[in-house]
């Protein structure tokens, strides 16, 4: 895999990762979403995830500590984006609120960092 094709997913991530914040506050707003919880919870179906999961990724690059330290992020991820879901959906106005600027924020904020910095590495090599 080329450091070019790992920069390029990178920033796709991020900005896809970061409408998220948008998507959930519009759930938290509306009680309802187009999205299930149960495919938001899973880590593997957006496109980032496919691509992190799927079989482009050479070895190398899957044992290195910044690959799966943005696997682990990425999964965190998507189960806080699932827990916010879940109360926005059921009506818990308040606690998806309080989830979505809180947990869901930090752990948001946490991944974007560490794929800035898996980026930074790459484009340095």
């Amino acid at each position: 895999m080329t450091d070019e094709v790992l920069i390029n997913q990178i920033n796709n991530a991020i900005g896809a990762h970061g409408s998220w914040k948008i998507k959930l506050r519009t759930a938290v707003n509306k009680g309802k979403s187009e999205h299930s919880v149960d495919d938001v919870r899973c880590d593997d179906k957006c496109p980032f995830g496919k691509w992190l999961h799927g079989s482009d990724i050479d070895s190398e690059t899957r044992s290195s500590v910044p690959y799966n330290v943005i696997k682990r992020l990425h999964a965190e991820f998507h189960v806080c984006a699932a827990d916010v879901l879940t109360k926005a959906i059921s009506g818990e106005t308040a606690a998806a609120t309080q989830a979505l600027e809180g947990d869901f924020a930090a752990k948001s904020e946490k991944l974007v960092r560490g794929l800035r910095k898996w980026k930074g590495e790459a484009a340095a090599s």
